[in-house]
């Protein structure tokens, strides 16, 4: 069973093998998760708790759970790249969806897991987590994007277990600025991370393409993970390890 909707502005396809209409209802589950994110994380929706803790109507003790979370991950990889990611750039309101996509497809994946479905493939917007393989003996196939011909992918990666995201600026522009300077980054195309969950792979990706042509050995550098950077030179970076078909 294979479902596409629009949410948190993003094309989000979920392919589940198997499960009958165990499946569709788990389905329904994994979207109505992500549209109630939207309306709590958005940083462009004026009601979201986002948009309230950042006008101050919030203090940190009436936070939920889920958006303090949310706040130490976005911490942690603002300490880990050194400033390069950060969703506090002075000057802006707090936008943490850097870190909230990922964060909420990864318990997405989650809830299918919980429902006893264990074959499946959640795309949001080429941000991507696998689980099990779609035919015996066969991976699912991730393509990557060719950064500079949309009709064209420049890459196809394997994956029966984990996560795989890309940063790159083809599609809204030069939107990932880096927190040191809080300008544009230059040097890189594209900046493909696979990890073993998407908050991984997405948060790394993120904060490697923010850091520029030095982010190329620090992402390759992180413990899990195996990369693909295509540079301004258009030069292809990539991790012994990962798997392409």
């Amino acid at each position: 069973m294979n479902r596409v909707e629009q949410v948190m502005g993003l094309p989000v396809s979920v392919d589940v093998r198997a499960g009958g209409e165990l499946a569709g209802h788990a389905i329904d589950g994994v979207f109505g998760w992500l549209r109630e994110v939207d309306a709590r994380f958005s940083p462009f929706k004026a009601g979201s708790e986002v948009c309230r803790y950042d006008r101050g109507e919030l203090s940190p003790s009436e936070l939920s759970d889920d958006l303090l979370e949310v706040l130490s991950l976005c911490d942690h990889y603002e300490r880990l790249s050194g400033g390069a990611f950060t969703a506090r750039l002075p000057g802006r309101r707090l936008d943490p969806n850097a870190v909230v996509k990922g964060w909420a497809v990864q318990r997405a994946a989650a809830l299918l897991v919980a429902e006893g479905l264990d074959v499946f493939c959640i795309n949001a917007g080429g941000d991507v987590i696998t689980s099990g393989e779609p035919e015996p003996g066969r991976a699912w196939r991730v393509g990557i994007r060719h950064p500079e011909r949309p009709d064209a992918i420049c890459a196809v990666v394997e994956s029966s277990g984990g996560a795989v995201a890309t940063s790159a600026e083809y599609e809204r522009g030069a939107h990932i600025l880096d927190g040191r300077t809080g300008r544009p980054p230059v040097g890189l195309l594209s900046v493909t991370v696979a990890a073993d969950d998407l908050v991984t792979a997405d948060s790394l990706a993120t904060a490697a393409f923010a850091m520029g042509t030095e982010g190329i050995a620090w992402v390759a550098s992180r413990p899990g993970c195996q990369v693909l950077v295509i540079d301004a030179d258009r030069q292809v970076h990539r991790s012994p390890g990962l798997r392409l078909a």
